[in-house]
């Protein structure tokens, strides 16, 4: 809780506001009409993916022993962790496998970032939306559109983690929001942060070759090592996706 001599940590002064993790989302989600979370490696481009395909998607905190029953409960396939992918569990975290699964209605989506910074958020009363690369310039029209006058928009880059547990802020994240934030300006959006600014800015720097900087980040390097290079490639199809996935009630289901 954000209060007294803390409130600057709001970005209150300002309608668009960008913050890192769950303390970010914490101190600038509340009182924002619409929150705007971004994990580009993997959550929200794999949440992009499989709304592409019109399955409805279950955030998940993390792969713990009620994901199974939490899954089954809801008649939904788990997603597992790449390493774990089998011809009996053929869905993992990885967009790659979403996009090649013959069927998929229902996904429960565990991630230790995107996943738990949107439960965090949505239990909190946040109206949230899911944000790639894949669909920021969509989102951004859609949220313009329907954002009350003078109301607030908060987004979060939700980071990756050091082996101690502490946030990594992870530059993947932060072009991701400064594309969503770069299509607010584009639609007319005033008022952001000076937090906001530097992300778009960001974005606008690498945005001649996203794909190149994708790939040469760590997150991205990180992922081609470990033998997923076509996630990073899905991660970069900036623009590909039309749909903006909103979390209504516990799943996200395009809005």
């Amino acid at each position: 809780m954000i209060t007294g001599m803390d409130a600057y940590l709001t970005q209150g002064t300002h309608r668009v506001r960008f913050d890192w993790g769950p303390p970010g989302a914490d101190a600038v989600g509340p009182g924002a009409a619409i929150v705007a979370v971004v994990d580009v490696l993997s959550f929200t481009t794999a949440l992009t993916v499989a709304a592409d395909r019109g399955a409805e998607v279950f955030p998940y905190r993390w792969r713990d022993e009620r994901a199974e029953t939490f899954a089954t409960e809801r008649g939904a396939v788990l997603a597992v962790g790449r390493s774990q992918v089998s011809p009996g569990r053929p869905v993992s975290l990885s967009p790659a496998t979403i996009r090649a699964v013959a069927h998929l209605d229902r996904l429960v989506l565990p991630s230790p970032n995107g996943s738990t910074v949107s439960r965090r958020l949505a239990e909190a009363g946040a109206t949230v939306i899911g944000v790639s690369l894949r669909n920021a310039a969509a989102a951004a029209r859609w949220t313009a559109g329907r954002l009350p006058d003078g109301a607030a928009v908060a987004v979060i880059a939700s980071g990756e983690r050091w082996p101690d547990g502490s946030l990594r802020p992870a530059v993947e994240d932060l072009w991701g929001a400064g594309a969503f934030l770069q299509g607010l300006i584009e639609q007319g959006v005033t008022g952001l942060s000076p937090e906001a600014d530097a992300a778009a800015a960001a974005y606008r720097h690498v945005e001649p070759d996203v794909r190149g900087a994708l790939f040469d980040c760590v997150g991205g390097r990180e992922l081609v090592s470990g033998g997923y290079r076509q996630d990073v490639e899905i991660a970069a199809e900036h623009g590909a996706s039309p749909v903006v996935p909103l979390l209504s009630g516990e799943s996200f289901r395009v809005a």
